[in-house]
């Protein structure tokens, strides 16, 4: 699985001018999954989102996580992460995992996200809805991760 997650002040999804999730301060993640990944890959990506130190401490390092100062978090899904770019004018989405398995494992890692105690508020896009996002930047920050299958 894919996650590209970007540190925010805040953040919001709309679907046909409906608001359907906000954060405040936190992580807004846009997530893919790849053919072959399953919950594995999910349990793993989710547990790196938390657990990655990319907040400032009182010194300015990043070394605090999500979980840590027990911020927001936004996932999105997005499966044009998994795009094939490497030749032609046209993006493949073969390595993307097929839709009905792509949702499914997008909303087991948001249930379990919505599970952990450690975070303050779990928002979430739709999965294949035209999704409008917004979100104001803190750094800007922002990393890609992966969990590959095994």
């Amino acid at each position: 699985m894919i996650g590209l997650l970007q540190r925010v002040h805040q953040a919001s999804v709309h679907v046909d001018g409906v608001e359907i999730g906000r954060i405040g301060r936190g992580l807004m993640v846009l997530v893919c999954a790849e053919r072959g990944d399953t919950e594995k890959e999910a349990d793993l990506l989710l547990k790196r989102l938390v657990n990655y130190r990319v907040f400032p401490d009182d010194c300015g390092r990043m070394n605090l996580s999500l979980s840590t100062i027990g911020a927001d978090l936004m996932l999105v899904p997005q499966f044009t992460l998994a795009a094939d770019t490497k030749s032609g004018t046209r993006p493949s989405f073969s390595p993307a995992a097929p839709p009905d398995e792509g949702k499914r494992l997008f909303d087991y890692m948001a249930e379990q996200a919505k599970a952990l105690p450690d975070i303050a508020n779990v928002a979430t896009g739709r999965f294949g809805a035209n999704m409008q996002v917004s979100l104001t930047n803190d750094g800007p920050v922002t990393f890609w991760l992966e969990t590959p299958p095994k």
